[in-house]
């Protein structure tokens, strides 16, 4: 008889962790959908409210879905504002921005991890300062020093001081740090140099952490908006954050329907993109947290 209560014992307890586990995997996955919802909840009501008409948008009690799909609110936010000068700006302000900050990001990384050179770590360390300088700080004087190479209201003003990224170094330099010696050191022995060493071996291993800079820097510069409305004072330069402005603004009552079109023609780029990187993105995003 005591054998056999023995012999339960552990089964209970088997069964009483299998259930824990069970309930908290449960709630986890709760809490996921929870957050989920909460965060797509607002782009739900964007494109919802994009297709309706200007009395849906202001019905009370409110009507989440519209009775049927206006398909001239996205016709509208084209036509009404030059929504296509704007698409372009901000294409050559992001495209060319992102890939100047994961250039500098590569070289200065790969030379601050791998190379050796006198004071090193003291010019790393002025790089990682730049982390405590809030943008706003530096605002003023860049704007004063745009205005006398007379750059205001054109795209080097608005590209050239945004292309260095600390950020970028510092998480290149990490992960430089940690790739194999013996791979450089192959690569020497085969009388391969520094620029070599950094394009034939540390990228092709640094595709997941450079195409998560690439999206984080994409997301970054095509949502801005205080920089470009500082450095732009024509229409015709503005982006499409500063865009959407014209949109809300052009009647006394705010068109909601027009404006959430705009800001889901500004939105759907970023979504795609974010569709066929996510793989590198996710692999990215573990890789540094494991190695940070």
């Amino acid at each position: 008889m005591f054998s056999r209560v023995y012999r339960l014992q552990p089964m209970t307890l088997r069964n009483g962790l299998q259930l824990r586990r069970v309930l908290q995997s449960v709630v986890l996955h709760l809490l996921i959908v929870a957050a989920a919802i909460l965060v797509g909840f607002p782009f739900f009501y964007m494109v919802t409210t994009s297709f309706k008409t200007l009395g849906e948008v202001y019905t009370i009690p409110i009507k989440w879905l519209p009775d049927q799909l206006i398909w001239q609110n996205y016709v509208d936010a084209w036509t009404l504002v030059p929504f296509g000068r704007f698409t372009m700006n901000s294409l050559i302000y992001t495209v060319t921005i992102t890939l100047g900050e994961l250039a500098m990001g590569v070289c200065a990384g790969y030379a601050f991890g791998r190379l050796r050179f006198p004071k090193k770590d003291l010019l790393f360390f002025v790089v990682l300062l730049t982390f405590m300088i809030p943008g706003q700080v530096t605002l003023i004087p860049r704007f004063i020093l745009l205005k006398e190479l007379q750059w205001i209201n054109t795209y080097p003003g608005l590209i050239v001081p945004e292309l260095s990224s600390a950020f970028a170094t510092f998480l290149l330099r990490e992960h430089f740090r940690s790739l194999p010696d013996e791979l450089f050191d192959a690569a020497k022995i085969d009388g391969a140099g520094y620029f070599r060493q950094m394009v034939q071996v540390a990228l092709p291993l640094s595709k997941p952490i450079t195409v998560t800079l690439m999206l984080l820097a994409t997301v970054h510069h095509w949502n801005a908006y205080l920089w470009p409305l500082v450095v732009t004072n024509t229409l015709n330069m503005r982006t499409l954050p500063i865009g959407l402005q014209f949109l809300r603004g052009m009647e006394t009552i705010a068109h909601w329907h027009v404006v959430s079109a705009g800001a889901t023609l500004v939105v759907a780029p970023l979504v795609i993109l974010f569709l066929f990187t996510q793989k590198q993105f996710i692999a990215g995003a573990i890789q540094g947290a494991v190695k940070g």
